[in-house]
């Protein structure tokens, strides 16, 4: 599992006091860095190595401007070329958001899903884990 910490800045609040859900997924793809290394270790746009088919978010409840957020990344499923990213916002001991990305290891040059083998699948696999387990943290 992956693990970042972010403050939220003023800006990031709505008129109703709290955390736009706007920020979430900007926030999450920050925190996939972290896996993006492992495709591409420089994080060059040139090399990239990845493609998203599917995201979804969850908003559980409300996050707030004063107080840290802890941001949880982690696989909870890897298939053959694509895996599913789960990744948790927590603040104050309360999981407020789970989110849900499926990328795909693509050849850009060739437009084709590429597999997931070798050391690669072994660094993933380091960090897959069931959305219940974590979620129990």
């Amino acid at each position: 599992m992956f693990v970042r910490t972010i403050e939220p800045a003023f800006y990031d609040t709505d008129a109703l006091g709290h955390v736009n859900n706007t920020r979430l997924p900007a926030w999450f793809e920050l925190a996939r860095n972290d896996l993006f290394k492992l495709f591409t270790p420089d994080l060059d746009p040139r090399r990239w190595r990845l493609i998203m088919a599917r995201m979804e978010i969850d908003y559980r409840a409300e996050l707030h401007y004063g107080h840290e957020i802890e941001l949880r990344t982690y696989l909870s499923r890897l298939g053959n070329s694509s895996f599913t990213v789960a990744q948790e916002a927590w603040q104050k001991g309360e999981m407020t958001n789970l989110g849900h990305t499926v990328l795909v290891h693509f050849d850009h040059a060739t437009k084709r899903a590429v597999p997931i083998e070798g050391e690669l699948r072994a660094a993933l696999e380091a960090h897959l884990q069931p959305v219940e387990e974590a979620e129990q943290a």
